[in-house]
């Protein structure tokens, strides 16, 4: 993916979006609908990012945070799924999920919060040809001399085509960070220690074993070793040698990634699991060894979503989540960023593989394996697997405010609230390891409930003042690692991507750099188009 040496004409608009998820089209779609020109300047050749690209099983929390864009996005889901021509593989009277205990449809706010990936997609492209938004795909960031500023502003990027954005507010909404980082605005990449902001849940976490995601949920204890029990025999694949570093202490580690999958069970749209190219069965001793302990529960993430299909999380102590092997994502290349993508689809497919063939499998869960395949008629263009990796975290940034777990367990009142979350904090598992009593071990999980919903302030949307006025980020905001896991959720994102494009539309109205921009008229405005920034007492 090289630079080219032609210059274009560049294309000058109100505000320019670089990336393609759900908080760039919910951003774009408001800047439209305030009367300004808008791009979508999208390294994505699908629109939506994890909304569309296999995470149907919403991670909501409480539901009635969730207002403007973000309710729209789901109410046009339920619009789709009263349809009898949505329900081809499944009548849709049979279907019963359930999200985070709560009904998947919910005919009496007319929304639906469990969906298939390509309807997902096709909302989102509905609401850009709608409001005739251009998007121009397949467009990458040039991060070494793409950015051009002037004082404090942007005043254009260019991508590695040679194609130049002009803008009066630039917003950030890649789950990396690109535009941010290039453009000369503080961040961070990893945990802090817990004593940084005085938080309990964040850096190493070791001997914290929430949820089911650790080796503690085996029966027996399991030899990370080659020959069990002999160090001398060499690690077993896919575990450190390194120490995981001191309770409580900070690192550059990075919590993991998998690919959200639609698998499905019906033999008519049922592809059998490919094996992948480069595939290793050696790579999956570890989990023979959960299963001979006696660990049953492989299926457990394999979440009902509609039409007989599945979105397909991490689950257990060696599951889709590739643990370790993404610590320099954040800041890589975009060359390396696609080998280690593909390293991490290798895995997660020759995980599927394994479990499907190799015969030192336990035969009833072989067997139950055998029953699942890729969905057919979901990512077609990408061989029906997911277009888009679950970037769970990468760079955050550091502005004026920070949002800490502090501010999502104590909920001390944030006059600059634009908008809520409420999912619990939620870190996957950052490192596997070996134990000082020479066993194997996960560490990084967490999952911590907020106590309810918490406001999430604009400060933490903006770069310090005099570093960027133009420029406003609604995914890799201003929080510590373990705030970010509860922000982190889909919902949350378009929900700021609505907000950090109203406040855009405010500063050119008035003149202004983003910090400058009124909260209270800021959220006036937010309240008319359906955002919720407070909840009543209960």
């Amino acid at each position: 993916m090289g630079l080219t040496t032609t210059a274009l004409p560049a294309a000058e608009f109100d505000v320019v979006i670089y990336g393609g998820t759900s908080a760039a089209v919910t951003a774009a779609v408001e800047a439209k609908q305030s009367g300004k020109s808008v791009v979508m300047v999208s390294p994505d050749k699908h629109l939506g990012g994890l909304s569309s690209g296999g995470l149907g099983w919403t991670d909501t929390g409480n539901k009635a945070v969730i207002g403007g864009l973000a309710r729209e996005f789901y109410h046009r889901v339920w619009k789709h799924y009263q349809t009898t021509e949505a329900w081809k593989w499944q009548p849709r009277e049979e279907y019963g999920g359930r999200g985070q205990g709560t009904p998947a449809i919910d005919g009496a706010q007319r929304t639906m919060w469990i969906f298939e990936p390509h309807v997902a997609e096709s909302v989102f492209e509905d609401l850009i040809r709608e409001h005739e938004i251009p998007v121009h795909r397949n467009e990458w960031l040039d991060r070494e001399k793409g950015v051009k500023k002037k004082g404090e502003k942007i005043i254009s990027i260019t991508t590695l085509s040679g194609k130049t954005y002009s803008g009066q507010m630039f917003i950030d909404a890649t789950y990396e960070g690109d535009l941010m980082a290039a453009a000369g605005v503080e961040y961070t990449v990893g945990r802090e220690a817990k004593s940084q902001y005085g938080e309990q849940w964040n850096g190493v976490q070791t001997g914290v074993l929430h949820h089911k995601h650790h080796f503690g949920a085996v029966k027996t204890p399991i030899s990370p070793y080659r020959t069990p029990g002999d160090p001398q025999s060499g690690l077993l694949p896919r575990i450190s040698a390194e120490p995981p570093g001191e309770y409580g202490a900070a690192d550059k580690k990075i919590q993991a990634y998998c690919f959200r999958m639609c698998l499905t069970d019906d033999p008519e749209n049922r592809v059998p699991f490919p094996k992948p190219e480069g595939y290793d069965p050696a790579q999956y001793e570890l989990l023979v060894r959960i299963f001979n302990a006696g660990w049953r529960e492989t299926f457990n993430k394999f979440d009902p979503i509609p039409n007989h299909k599945t979105d397909t999380n991490n689950h257990g102590p060696m599951s889709t989540d590739n643990i370790g092997y993404n610590y320099d994502y954040p800041e890589a290349s975009y060359e390396r960023r696609r080998e280690i993508i593909a390293e991490h689809e290798t895995y997660q497919k020759g995980w599927l593989y394994f479990i499907a063939h190799d015969p030192r499998i336990p035969k009833e869960v072989q067997q139950e394996m055998q029953q699942w395949g890729l969905a057919e008629d979901e990512f077609v263009d990408n061989g029906h697997w997911p277009h888009q990796i679950y970037v769970r975290e990468a760079r955050r940034m550091v502005g004026d405010f920070v949002i800490t777990e502090n501010e999502l367990l104590n909920k001390p009142p944030i006059p600059d609230s634009v908008g809520m979350g409420s999912y619990g904090m939620d870190s996957h598992n950052v490192q596997r390891y070996v134990t000082p009593d020479g066993h194997v071990q996960n560490e990084g999980d967490i999952g911590r409930s907020t106590r309810g919903p918490y406001q999430i302030a604009y400060r933490a949307l903006v770069p310090k003042r005099g570093q960027c006025d133009n420029l406003l980020v609604p995914v890799c905001v201003s929080s510590s690692h373990i705030a970010f896991g509860s922000i982190r959720m889909e919902p949350v994102f378009m929900i700021l991507g609505q907000s950090t494009a109203t406040a855009a539309v405010m500063a050119i109205d008035e003149g202004l750099a983003v910090q400058d921009v009124s909260a209270a008229k800021l959220q006036k405005e937010l309240l008319k188009r359906g955002q919720v920034l407070e909840l009543p007492a209960e």
